[in-house]
């Protein structure tokens, strides 16, 4: 039976999947264990302060602490196989436990602040490309600017001494109040402030590299052409350039997701959004090793699927993409 193109690509893809899983768990596995720190700490507390030479010695093997850090990895690896992850040295329970609740709070506000960054930055991108030099034109650039060189923390901590501190508008802090889980306003509410740093924080970046392509594109023969034909250049900037520039937008996207997604560990923690940006924070300053490995993973293979996706739309819109994939391989 022939495999058709796609298929090929979705093989080819998954291999490099696994590959790239494989070498991500292994840089994270012996990275956080080369770090300074110890893990017996997050797991006793205070606690292991009043412990003997003797019983400390005991949790080490206990936990499995003492063995060389190869073992350790296919100890851990092996066990991840069989979808066993470990316990949190933290929490004290699996770290799939820890972990499921949260991913949906950071899949909300990573896909909202996503969305609402390409979407706005196009929007932004053409307003600038049809009103081009002029005083509207400057002033986005030099607001944009600003807002882009800003850190994202000290925006929120700005943003929370004004809305929630003092005007006492929005909540500071949470995904949502105590048993409102499934009230939409309430939720919504929290989400406001993060995601406003969220936007504000990278909308310029990606909005300037938009606005750069279609003015490089109106500058092109046809769009001359187009001008002879009596069409403005509202028309041309919608229909046929935002066009052409259709796939580099694409592409933009697609690499851009470490950098959006990126952003949601300094807004957790900012705003003490309980998502897996925030746990992971919570995990390395800890040494909780079991739970730092799965944050990152889940990460990583969040950014490398949604790469895939996003490539995989870009090749259906230039076909050239086929090609060159084809090439390289």
């Amino acid at each position: 039976m022939r495999i058709t193109s796609l298929s090929k690509r979705i093989i080819r893809r998954i291999g490099l999947l696994i590959l790239v899983m494989f070498i991500l768990s292994l840089v994270v596995f012996f990275l956080a264990r080369l770090a300074p720190g110890d893990p017996l700490q997050s797991f006793y507390g205070d606690q292991l302060d009043s412990m003997t030479q003797e019983e400390i010695d005991a949790a080490r093997v206990r936990l499995g602490l003492n063995d060389g850090l190869v073992q350790q990895y296919i100890r851990w690896f092996t066990n991840a196989l069989h979808g066993e992850f470990g316990i949190s040295l933290k929490h004290k329970q699996p770290v799939m436990n820890v972990v499921k609740p949260l991913i949906g709070n950071t899949l909300l506000l990573g896909v909202l602040a996503y969305a609402a960054v390409f979407g706005l930055a196009t929007v932004l991108a053409v307003f600038c490309v049809l009103h081009e030099e002029r005083f509207l034109d400057r002033l986005i650039c030099r607001i944009g600017t600003v807002f882009y060189y800003t850190p994202g923390f000290w925006l929120g901590v700005v943003l929370v001494l004004i809305f929630a501190v003092n005007l006492g508008w929005f909540p500071s802090s949470g995904a949502y109040d105590i048993g409102m889980k499934n009230d939409l306003g309430n939720r919504v509410s929290h989400l406001v402030l993060p995601l406003f740093v969220m936007i504000a924080s990278h909308l310029w970046y990606y909005a300037y590299m938009i606005r750069n392509k279609l003015l490089d594109e109106v500058r092109k023969d046809y769009v001359l052409l187009a001008k002879s034909k009596g069409c403005t250049r509202r028309q041309i900037v919608w229909k046929h350039c935002l066009r052409n520039v259709a796939p580099t937008i694409v592409s933009i996207m697609a690499i851009s997701i470490p950098h959006v997604t990126g952003g949601t560990v300094v807004v957790e923690s900012v705003f003490s959004y309980p998502g897996i940006g925030n746990l992971a924070v919570e995990a390395a300053k800890y040494h909780d090793y079991n739970l730092l490995m799965v944050d990152v993973l889940i990460t990583g293979f969040a950014v490398f699927v949604s790469s895939f996706i996003a490539q995989t739309i870009n090749e259906e819109i230039d076909p050239r993409m086929k090609e060159m994939e084809t090439i390289q391989w």
